[in-house]
Parts: structure tokens; sequence; C-alpha cells
């Protein structure tokens, strides 16, 4: 017993005169992580991710722990649920149909990074504040299988035809940004009465997916012969599949452009390496690897397009929505489906 008892001693005093790691510790650390929150299919092994981590790291000297908040519209809630401790550095993935909704929310800070005019063109520029810095864009686009037994529409309007009942795959606007700029769409071309379209475009809905990679994959599966994308999508199975069967279909109304975007967040454990990633995210290095794994376009345009983006058609009308309308149209989609 007493043995036992002088053995308890002496661990305790051996824990006691061990050197506590502090808040200091825990800082030194910190500063030589960058951590980035962006959507799955970034972070996916086949995603753009890996490839920027290691060029990002092999750059500048940083661990750089990327981590998937699920879709782009998780990214912003998980940031806005840490407002008061911040743990992420960046934020990846936020879009132009985001813009007022991710201000409003006070969670990123104004950062433009040094070379953003001379590699970012004026139009791409997300808002004057720079709380996002743009780095790809595309066009939102249904993608249309070939092989299916179904003609191919020609307008928002033709997918209301019995026709295509349960024939078309969508994201939940409240959690995804293609599923939110498929509702910006249907704003920018039916106006007002968007929310009657969506009563008429329900028996034509197979699934609401909760991000763009679970709906993508729905379709791919063969689930349904349509599924909104991006204009930009074919490119992938023209390098990959080695196949047309997938078109991009091109509405005379116009489509609605996507630019999206990453930023600084407010009250970053790492603002310095924050910066250094937002940095080399706009620069050639990085700009280079996401046509063939992003599958959007660069927003630098110095970076040249390898050949399988000719099955990526660009709209010959672009139409623009009210990024402050987000949050609402999202919710009148809601209640009108009841889902």
């Amino acid at each position: 017993m007493k043995t036992r008892l002088c053995i308890l001693f002496l661990c305790i005093t051996f824990i006691a005169v061990l050197p506590a790691k502090g808040k200091s510790d825990v800082s030194v650390l910190r500063a030589k992580e960058v951590v980035v929150y962006a959507y799955d299919s970034f972070t996916a092994d086949w995603g753009p991710g890996p490839e920027l981590v290691k060029l990002f790291e092999a750059e500048t000297g940083y661990t750089c722990t990327l981590i998937s908040a699920g879709d782009a519209v998780q990214v912003l809630t998980r940031a806005v649920l840490e407002k008061d401790a911040p743990q992420a550095d960046v934020l990846l993935g936020l879009d132009s149909n985001q813009v007022k909704t991710v201000k409003a929310h006070k969670v990123l800070q104004s950062y433009k990074p040094a070379r953003a005019a001379d590699l970012i063109p004026a139009d791409a520029v997300m808002d004057s504040d720079w709380q996002l810095i743009p780095y790809d864009w595309s066009y939102f686009a249904l993608i249309y299988d070939t092989q299916s037994n179904v003609p191919a529409p020609t307008s928002l309007s033709d997918l209301t035809k019995s026709v295509y009942a349960k024939k078309l795959i969508l994201m939940d606007p409240r959690t995804s940004t293609p599923g939110l700029g498929f509702a910006a769409w249907t704003r920018a071309v039916f106006g007002e009465k968007y929310a009657d379209y969506w009563k008429n475009l329900k028996p034509s809905i197979l699934t609401m997916a909760p991000g763009w990679d679970a709906g993508y994959g729905l379709f791919t599966a063969g689930e349904a012969p349509l599924v909104i994308s991006y204009t930009t999508s074919p490119a992938y199975h023209a390098e990959y599949d080695k196949t047309d069967r997938y078109k991009a279909l091109i509405f005379d109304e116009g489509h609605i452009m996507q630019i999206e975007g990453a930023g600084l967040v407010k009250g970053a454990p790492n603002e310095t390496g924050g910066k250094a990633f937002l940095d080399f995210l706009i620069g050639e290095k990085a700009q280079s690897v996401l046509p063939l794994t992003q599958w959007m376009y660069p927003v630098n345009p110095q970076v040249m397009l390898p050949d399988c983006y000719k099955a990526a058609p660009k709209a010959s009308k672009t139409l623009t929505a009210d990024s402050s309308e987000a949050d609402k149209i999202a919710a009148d989609i809601a209640a009108v489906l009841a889902f």
C-alpha cells in the first residue's frame, strides 16, 4: 500500500513539474498552419484541393489544412456559428449570389491581393470591399444525357411539361450554391412570378440533393436525364470519359454566371497565412490546376485552357441576379416544394 502511495506521489510530482502547453505554444503552432474551409467537391481527392495544398505548402512553407464543410452554403453557416471564436483563416467557395448575405453576417474582412489588378479582370470583381476574392467562374446550365428517351428542353419553361416528370435533379438552394444559382436563374427569367414557375416545375423534380456532388452523382448514375450544373461540366466527360454523351444546354433566354470567391476570416487565427493563401490562389500556378480539377474557368485570363474545353459552350446572353434576394428566394422555394 505504501509502495503504491509512493508511486502515486512521484507521478503527481512529475506531472506538476511538466511544462504547461499554454496559449503562446498554441499560437506558435497555429502561425505555421493555414486552415481553409471549403466544399466537399473542392476537397475531394479528385478535386483541386489536394494539389493546391501541395503547391501552396511547397511555395510558402506553411502547413495547409483543408476542411470540408459540406456545400458552399454550409461553409458560410459554419463560419457564422464560429463567429465569436473563428477556427478558419480562409472561407472558399462563396459565390456571387451570396455576396450580400456574406457581408451581412460580417464573418470576413477586406483584403485585396497585391497582384489583383493584374490577374483579375475588372468584370470578375465580386465586391468593391474585396471581402470576396474571385478565383473561378462558369455559367449555370442544365446538363442533358443525350442517350435518354426524352427530348432536350429548349427553355426553362419546357421543364414544366409532363414529358419531364421526375426527370430533373436539382440541389437545395438553402445548402447548395448550384441550387441557389438555379433559383436565382428562375427569378431572373420569370421575375416576381418565379414562385408560380416552381409550383409548375415541382412534378418534374426527381430530388433536391443537398449539394452538387450528390446531385451530379445521381445524374451520372442514370437516375435522371437532366441535372443543374455548369456549361463547363461536359469538358470533364470529354477529357476523362472520352464521350460527348452529356451536353450543356444553352437557352436563348440567357444564363446566370457564377463567380466563386474566397475570403479572409475576420479574427482569423493566422491572418498572415490566410493572406498568403489568397495571394497564391489567384496566381498562375494555382489557377492552372483549376480547369482539369475544378472544371470551371480560371479567373486569371492568362491561363491556357485544355482542348477538352471545346465541349464547354458559353452562354450568348448573361442574366444578372440581385444577391440581396438570395435568402428570400431560397425560403420561398422551400415553402413551395414543402421540403
